[in-house]
């Protein structure tokens, strides 16, 4: 059976599907930054970076490992490392068992401003997108945003197991800052 021809345009049903997912995806970003600039002075951004290490074992990661659960140029995470390094949150070093790499360490002070922002943005959360849904609508959103990240790529999205799979170092003084 041949496939069927995409249409020229988005209409009907497909352009009322496509056109609310495209306003969620403008507002939902903004929505984030701005509760945590406002409460917490962090973009999202930041705040996911800050995150992404308080998962991680030893809180350390190498810039390319976070660089890729922040779908993010290594230079642009390299910028968002520096303003948090700048504030304490956030230590760089080389990589002991591979000087080509650097790793970004989460220091005690980072680890208090991600705990503190937490509540906040999992508030927010809760407000706009899962207070909105019923348990399986929550279960439709996970698996139809999977099915969507997977059309987009197949690989490198952070997900929540990540913080025992990923590939990290951890410092062999166990400290943190």
């Amino acid at each position: 059976m041949p496939a069927t021809p995409t249409p020229a345009a988005l209409e009907g049903d497909d352009l009322e599907t496509w056109s609310a997912l495209a306003t969620v995806l403008e507002w939902l970003p903004a929505a984030l930054d701005g509760q945590l600039q406002r409460d917490a002075q962090l973009t999202h951004f930041e705040y996911g970076v800050l995150y992404a290490l308080s998962r991680a074992p030893g809180g350390t990661l190498r810039m390319s490992v976070l660089a890729g659960y922040a779908n993010s140029s290594l230079s642009r995470l390299s910028r968002a490392v520096t303003r948090l390094q700048s504030r304490g949150w956030v230590r760089r070093s080389p990589d002991p068992t591979d000087g080509r790499f650097t790793l970004a360490t989460l220091t005690d002070l980072g680890r208090e401003k991600v705990d503190d922002a937490t509540p906040g943005h999992v508030e927010t959360v809760h407000r706009l997108v899962l207070g909105r849904l019923t348990q399986p609508q929550a279960r439709q959103l996970r698996e139809i945003s999977r099915r969507i990240m997977r059309a987009i790529r197949d690989e490198g999205a952070w997900s929540p197991h990540d913080s025992t799979d990923a590939v990290a170092v951890v410092p062999t003084t166990g400290r943190t800052s």
